[in-house]
C-alpha cells in the first residue's frame, strides 16, 4: 500500500492536513507520513465488539492487534531508513456521517487520542495500532457521548513523523491566551515538549511584544527527556548550569514569537504552536492549531488611590457625582494636551467608563483609562510613573508596543504649553473664587433655580476644569527629570523631599493653620477650652460660640473659617456625608484634636523653616557646583510650585462638591415635603441626573420612593460584604453582577512585593524628609480619637484631607498608596512630618505597637520590635 502526501482533513485530520501544508510551504516542519483514516476504517470493519458494557474495551483489544497495512510500513522504512527514530501521534477525522469529533477543526476533539515518541522502526507497526486503538480508551468514549457523538463513528488518522532530538521545547500563542491581547506568549522548558505540554517541567514564561522581551523565570529543577529503560519518558534533572538561566534568551524568543506570527500569517488567524530547539539552536515546528481565544480581553478594574476619596461603600448620589467629574474633567484635560478633537471624539464612550460602582464601592476601569490616557502625545514619557501611582501591577501592565520616539516628538510642544501653566492655574483659581463668592446663601433659591444653578455649574466645568489635570502632566514630566539631576549631581535621590519643603503654603494647608489658630483662641478660654475637649453637647457649645458668648473675635474668626473652609470635612468628597456648611457644629471635631494637643501656628511654621535650612546645608555639602545648585533649585520651585497647584485645585474640588452636595440636599429636602421620598437624605440612594430629572423632565421614571429603597438595600447588603481587593480582574463575558458574584469569576491580580529585608526593613518612596523612632498606630478607619495617634506612626492604606487631624498628631506617616505629589507626601512636608508612599502592604506587614524606625528620606521603614 503506497501513502500519499495529503492535505485533505476528511483524510488525515486537520493537525496532520496543516503540518502538510505548513512543510510544502518551507515551514520547519519534520518530514513525516500520514496514516489516513481510510486504513483505520478497513481496520474497523474486522472488528465485532458485539454489545455489553466492555464493548469498547473489546474493540480496543481488537484493533491493537490488527494487521498494519505492509505498504505502510514499506513507505517508512524506504523514506526514513532502519534506524530513525518517530514520533507516532493519533487525530480524530469528522465522521462521514455525522460530522462530528475530527480534531483541532471547528468541533475540536483533541487529546482523547493517544501519542507515542521515541519510536523505533521496528514498532512502528505496533504503535499505529494502539494510536488506532485509543479512540475507545474510557475518557475518549464518554466525551463523545457527552457531545451526543456515537462512539463507534471515530475515525482516526496516524503520523508518522521524524523524531527531533530536541534539547529545549516550547509551546507559543500569537495572541495572549487570557485576554487575546496582541503579544506573543511563549512557555518554554528544557527537554523534549511534553514537559511542557503535560506542565511536567520546570517552565519559563516569555511575553514579546515587538522587539521587548519579558521574562517570568523559575529555578529549574526536573526536565522531561527521551525514554528510559522501561520505554517511558522520563523525568530528569536539569544540569547545573541551566538551572538558574532562562531557556530562552530574547533573540531565541524573538525567533520563536516570528515563526508563530509567520503560522498566523499563513492560516490567516492566531495560532498556537509547538516545537522543539535542537542542540544547533535550529526552531522546529511540529504543530499548530487555531487558538481558541476568550470572548474578550478582560477587564481590570483598581482603586489604589481613587479610595482616598471615596472610601468603603458610596451611594448612587457619590458614584454619579465622582463619573460626572471625571467625564467632564478630562474630557477638558485631552483637549488641552493637545489631542486631535476627532479623537476625543471617538473615545467619549472611555470617558463615561473612567469609574464604576463595584459592590458599592468606587473603582477605576483600567482599559479606559489606557485608551484615553494613551493619546496623550507625552503619556509614554510618564507611563511607568503613572501606573505605580495607579497601582496597577503586573498583568494589568500592558505592554508598550510603539516607540517612545512619538512621545519625545511631542515634548517640545508640551513643555511650550507647560510655561503657559502658571498663568492659567492663576487663571483656574481667580475664576473659582469668583464662582464660591457669586454662589453665595443658597437657601432663597426655587428648586427650579437650584437646578439651572447645578447645570450652569458643571457646563463650565467642562471647559475649566482640566487646568487641574494637566497639572499632574506638567507634574510628573518635572519630577522624572528632578530626580534624574539629583542621582547625577547629588549622589541620589535623598534631598528630594527636602526640597520640595518650603514656599507659599497652599490652601489646604492654610485651612489647616485657620483651624489652628482657632483652636488656640478656644485654648485661652479655660471654660471652653474644657467643653471642647469633652466633645459634649456639640450644637450647644457651637451655639454659644456663633452666637458671641465666648467673644465677638471668636465669633467673627470662626464665622470667617466657614465661609472659606466649610466644606472641608472628612470623606468630603462622598455627598451623602454631611460637612460644616450643612452642620456647623461639626467644626468642633476637627478643632477639638488641635485643642487637646495644643498645637500653634508659630510651631508649624517654625519646623518648616527648619527643613528647610536643614535642606539647603545638604543641598551645598552634596552638590558643590554653583550652576548645577541653581539648576537643582530654579526645578524644585516649579515642582513646589505643581504641587502647591495640585493642593489648591483638590481644595476648589472639595468646595465644587460642596456647592453640588448643598444644592442636592436642597432638592432632596423638597422631594421629602413634597412625598416623592420618606427622608431627604433618601437622594444618597439616586443618581445626580435622577435627582435634577425630577424637575426637568428628564426622569424617565417617577417612582423616586421605589428606587431609592431598592438602591438602599443594595447599598447595606454591599456594607456586610467584605472589601474586594484593590485590583481586579472579570471576564469580558455576561453582565458584570454575575461575574463579581463568584469568587471563581473575579480574581485579584496579585502585585509582586518585596519582602522585608534582613532587619525588618519595608521600602516605599521618601516623601518628607527626618527621622523618627516610635510605635506604630495602624489605622484602617479615620474614625479615631487623634489622642490614639499621638507620638505615634500613623500607618494607614491610604489618607484624605479628612485624615488632618491624626495626621498633625502622629510623629510619622506610613502608607501603602500615593506618590511623591500624593496628598499624604505634600501634607507631611507642609507640615514638617517625616512621611513615607508607596510601601507595599504596610497595613498587614507592620504589626500595631510595634516600635518602628521611619526615615522620610531614604524611603526606608525598619521594624524594630514586633510590640513596643
Amino acid at each position: 500500500m503506497t501513502i500519499q502526501t495529503v492535505t485533505d482533513p476528511a483524510l488525515v485530520g486537520h493537525k496532520f492536513a496543516r503540518l502538510h501544508r505548513m512543510r510544502a510551504a518551507g515551514f520547519p516542519v519534520p518530514d513525516l507520513i500520514t496514516v489516513p483514516a481510510t486504513a483505520f476504517d478497513a481496520a474497523w470493519q474486522e472488528v465485532d465488539p458485539g454489545d455489553g458494557p466492555d464493548r469498547w474495551a473489546r474493540a480496543r483489544d481488537a484493533l491493537r492487534a490488527a494487521p498494519v497495512p505492509a505498504g505502510i510500513l514499506d513507505e517508512v522504512g524506504a523514506r526514513f531508513g532502519p534506524d530513525a527514530v518517530f514520533a507516532v501521534r493519533a487525530c480524530a477525522v469528522a465522521s462521514t456521517v455525522d460530522g462530528g469529533g475530527g480534531e483541532d477543526g471547528a468541533d475540536p476533539f483533541a487529546g482523547m487520542s493517544d501519542s507515542f515518541l521515541y519510536v523505533p522502526a521496528d514498532r512502528v507497526a505496533e504503535r499505529i495500532a494502539a494510536c488506532w486503538a485509543s479512540a475507545f480508551t474510557a475518557r475518549a468514549v464518554a466525551y463523545r457521548q457527552l457531545r451526543g457523538l456515537d462512539p463507534a463513528r471515530t475515525r482516526i488518522a496516524v503520523g508518522v513523523q521524524l523524531m527531533v532530538p530536541g534539547t529545549r521545547s516550547f509551546v507559543a500563542f500569537t495572541r495572549d491566551p487570557r485576554d487575546g491581547a496582541r503579544r506573543t506568549v511563549i512557555a518554554a522548558a528544557h527537554g523534549i515538549g511534553e514537559g511542557v505540554v503535560q506542565e511536567k517541567a520546570d517552565v519559563d514564561h516569555f511575553h514579546v511584544a515587538g522587539p521587548t522581551v519579558t521574562a517570568d523565570l523559575v529555578r529549574k529543577e526536573r526536565m522531561v527527556g527521551p525514554p528510559d529503560g522501561s520505554g517511558d519518558l522520563a523525568l530528569l534533572p536539569v544540569p547545573a548550569g541551566l538551572a538558574a538561566a532562562p531557556v530562552l534568551d530574547d533573540r531565541t524568543a524573538r525567533a520563536v514569537a516570528a515563526l508563530a506570527a509567520r503560522a498566523e500569517a499563513f492560516f490567516g488567524g492566531p495560532q498556537d504552536i509547538e516545537g522543539t530547539i535542537t542542540a544547533d539552536g535550529v526552531l522546529h515546528l511540529v504543530q499548530a492549531r487555531p487558538m481558541v481565544l476568550p470572548a474578550g480581553p478582560p477587564v481590570y478594574w483598581a482603586n489604589h488611590n481613587i479610595t482616598e476619596s471615596y472610601p468603603g461603600i458610596s451611594g448612587a448620589l457619590t458614584f454619579s457625582q465622582a463619573q460626572e467629574f471625571y467625564r467632564r474633567a478630562f474630557g477638558d484635560l485631552y483637549h488641552r494636551m493637545g489631542v486631535p478633537a476627532r479623537t476625543v471624539d471617538a473615545n467619549r464612550h472611555h470617558l463615561e467608563q473612567l469609574v464604576a460602582h463595584l459592590d458599592g464601592r468606587v473603582y477605576y476601569r483600567l482599559g479606559a483609562w489606557h485608551a484615553l490616557h494613551g493619546q496623550l502625545p507625552v503619556f509614554d514619557l510618564v507611563r511607568d510613573v503613572w501606573q505605580d501611582g495607579m497601582g496597577v501591577t503586573g498583568e494589568a501592565r500592558p505592554p508598550v508596543t510603539r516607540p517612545r520616539r512619538r512621545a519625545w516628538l511631542a515634548l517640545p510642544g508640551t513643555l511650550l504649553r507647560a510655561t503657559r501653566h502658571p498663568r492659567r492655574a492663576a487663571g483656574f483659581l481667580r475664576w473659582w473664587d469668583g464662582v464660591m463668592d457669586e454662589s453665595g446663601d443658597l437657601s432663597g433659591r426655587t428648586p427650579h433655580q437650584l437646578v439651572a444653578a447645578y447645570r450652569e455649574l458643571w457646563a463650565a466645568v467642562s471647559v475649566r476644569w482640566g487646568v487641574t489635570l494637566t497639572n499632574s502632566i506638567y507634574g510628573l514630566l518635572a519630577v522624572k527629570v528632578l530626580m534624574r539631576l539629583l542621582d547625577r549631581w547629588a549622589g541620589g535621590k535623598g534631598l528630594f523631599t527636602g526640597l520640595l519643603t518650603g514656599g507659599p503654603a497652599n490652601r489646604s494647608l492654610e485651612s489647616v493653620r485657620a483651624a489652628v489658630a482657632l483652636a488656640e483662641l478656644i485654648a485661652a478660654d479655660p471654660g471652653l477650652r474644657a467643653a471642647v475637649e469633652a466633645g459634649e453637647r456639640p450644637r450647644e457649645v457651637w451655639h454659644d460660640i456663633s452666637t458671641g458668648r465666648h467673644g465677638a473675635p471668636l465669633a467673627e474668626a470662626v464665622a470667617g473659617y466657614l465661609r472659606r473652609y466649610s466644606d472641608r470635612a472628612l470623606h468630603d468628597l462622598k455627598l451623602e456625608q454631611p460637612t460644616p456648611r450643612q452642620q456647623p457644629w461639626l467644626l468642633l471635631e476637627v478643632l477639638r484634636p488641635y485643642v487637646i494637643q495644643g498645637r500653634t501656628v508659630e510651631a508649624l511654621l517654625e519646623a518648616e523653616r527648619l527643613a528647610v535650612h536643614q535642606t539647603a546645608g545638604e543641598l551645598a555639602a552634596r552638590c558643590p557646583g554653583r550652576l548645577r545648585r541653581t539648576a537643582l533649585r530654579t526645578l524644585s520651585r516649579y515642582v513646589r510650585f505643581i504641587a502647591r497647584v495640585r493642593e489648591d485645585t483638590r481644595f476648589c474640588r472639595t468646595q465644587l462638591y460642596g456647592l453640588s452636595r448643598d444644592i442636592l440636599w436642597r432638592l432632596g429636602a423638597d422631594l421629602h415635603t413634597t412625598g416623592h421620598l420618606d427622608d431627604p437624605l433618601d437622594i444618597r440612594d439616586l443618581t445626580v441626573a435622577e435627582v435634577l430629572g425630577a424637575y426637568d423632565g428628564t426622569l424617565p421614571c417617577a417612582a423616586l420612593r421605589d428606587l431609592a429603597a431598592a438602591r438602599r438595600r443594595e447599598r447595606l447588603l454591599a456594607e456586610t460584604r467584605p472589601a474586594r481587593p484593590g485590583l481586579l480582574r472579570t471576564p469580558a463575558t455576561g453582565p458584570l453582577r454575575d461575574a463579581l458574584s463568584s469568587a471563581l469569576e473575579v480574581t485579584a491580580v496579585t502585585a509582586v512585593t518585596a519582602e522585608p529585608a534582613a532587619g525588618g526593613v519595608l521600602t516605599g518612596l521618601g516623601s518628607a524628609p527626618g527621622v523618627v523612632r516610635a510605635p506604630a498606630r495602624l489605622v484602617l478607619d479615620p474614625a479615631v480619637a487623634p489622642e490614639t495617634c499621638r507620638d505615634a506612626i500613623l500607618v494607614a492604606r491610604e489618607t484624605d484631607p479628612g485624615w488632618l487631624f491624626l495626621m498633625m498628631a502622629a510623629k510619622g506617616l506610613v502608607v501603602e498608596r500615593g506618590t511623591l505629589l500624593s496628598h499624604t507626601a505634600i501634607t507631611g512636608r507642609l507640615l514638617g512630618v517625616p512621611t513615607v508612599v508607596a510601601v507595599p502592604d504596610a497595613t498587614s506587614r507592620i504589626p500595631d505597637g510595634a516600635l518602628i524606625e521611619l526615615d522620610g528620606t531614604a524611603g526606608t521603614v525598619r521594624i524594630l520590635k514586633e510590640s513596643a
